[in-house]
């Protein structure tokens, strides 16, 4: 007799051949990490896969002697991203800080990766993330059966970085409540972590480092205690500095998104790609790209990684519905959707910067056309 098998929950065979949407940074670079590994014959602080000089290079990009190439995983400054490296070589917390968009959560997840090797160790900020989500937890069932003990402690990322000398990430640290972001003090001023249940403590090893990540825009939620901001060092992420150096970002972050959804190469797809960035870069500097004339911003982001989401919607709809060329009317509609966030004051803002500007421009016919169809 045939035994039929439940899609949503398949044998641990199925589980194993199954490839994830998302590998960790870890698995979907491991190639790359192991040979920075392998080449790697600077100091490595303790614990730390590898040296300094190595993160920057995983994160920055580069050559290696053997001829492997290091994909850029951050574009921008190099200064930023040694300054970040160098400071999880020291006793401080690092604290990555910019608008959304500017890729914290990545650097974030790129940072730990190549540091611990394990990019897992995560506390999602929230505005109901629990104290136990930053201290610890207890299993209830053997804490009233047997009481307060280490068998029934549930430690969190953050106790278990400790124990391992790994390092854990906070992201959104601005979101969490201000009296469950205090708890904190003491772990990163003492490197401590007290469980007054047991009478005993909680001691960091060497290599144990904490990276949190803020959104600007969050500033005034819950604003970090001066106590707290003193036990970061701070480094912020700045929107990339020029149209050349985010196209560069969107084209290399669609390509691995397209590549892991299966979606075709869109070779012919950059002059859209280029479009989509300048719109988004002159209605969030309110300004057209020639200096000409000023335009209004919508109340939305228009981020770096919204440019990716409209990029990456545009080629699934030209793979999918199209002949797979990535044209202007693949990403209109994603281009409203993204601007369009406050149906009656930003669709003013949109169908103003359509005629004043995208009108206007040369060789932007097509654009236009395809904005004006799906804006109605």
């Amino acid at each position: 007799m045939s035994v039929s098998v439940d899609p949503l929950f398949p044998k641990p065979a199925q589980q194993q051949s199954a490839q994830p949407l998302r590998p960790h940074a870890e698995h979907a670079f491991a190639t790359e990490l192991t040979a920075l590994a392998a080449q790697d014959d600077r100091p490595r602080p303790a614990r730390w896969k590898l040296s300094p000089w190595a993160v920057a290079t995983y994160l920055l990009g580069g050559t290696l002697p053997d001829g492997t190439v290091i994909t850029p995983k951050y574009v921008g400054p190099r200064r930023i991203v040694e300054v970040a490296v160098t400071t999880l070589a020291t006793d401080r917390a690092l604290l990555l800080l910019g608008v959304p968009g500017t890729a914290k959560t990545w650097v974030s997840e790129h940072l730990a990766a190549a540091v611990s090797g394990d990019s897992t160790l995560l506390v999602q900020g929230t505005a109901g993330t629990p104290e136990e989500a930053i201290r610890y937890g207890w299993n209830y069932a053997q804490l009233l059966a047997n009481g307060p003990s280490r068998a029934a402690l549930v430690p969190s990322p953050v106790m278990r970085a400790m124990t391992e000398g790994m390092t854990v990430r906070v992201e959104e640290l601005t979101r969490i409540p201000a009296d469950v972001q205090d708890s904190l003090i003491t772990i990163l001023s003492e490197k401590t972590l007290p469980v007054p249940e047991l009478g005993e403590e909680v001691q960091a090893v060497r290599g144990f480092n904490l990276v949190a990540t803020a959104n600007d825009r969050d500033r005034g939620v819950n604003e970090l205690s001066s106590a707290l901001r003193r036990r970061f060092n701070t480094v912020v992420l700045p929107l990339p500095e020029s149209v050349e150096a985010e196209v560069d970002i969107v084209a290399r972050r669609v390509d691995q998104i397209g590549r892991s959804l299966d979606l075709p190469a869109a070779p012919d797809g950059f002059d859209e790609i280029r479009r989509v960035v300048t719109v988004f870069r002159e209605l969030r500097d309110g300004i057209t790209s020639d200096g000409r004339t000023k335009v209004k911003s919508p109340s939305g982001t228009l981020s770096t990684a919204e440019a990716i989401s409209v990029v990456t919607g545009g080629l699934a709809l030209a793979a999918h519905f199209g002949d797979g060329v990535l044209r202007a009317g693949d990403v209109a509609a994603g281009i409203l959707g993204a601007v369009v966030r406050d149906p009656a004051a930003d669709r003013v803002v949109w169908q103003e910067y359509l005629e004043a500007v995208v009108r206007e421009r040369h060789g932007w016919t097509d654009f236009y056309r395809a904005c004006r169809e799906v804006s109605g």
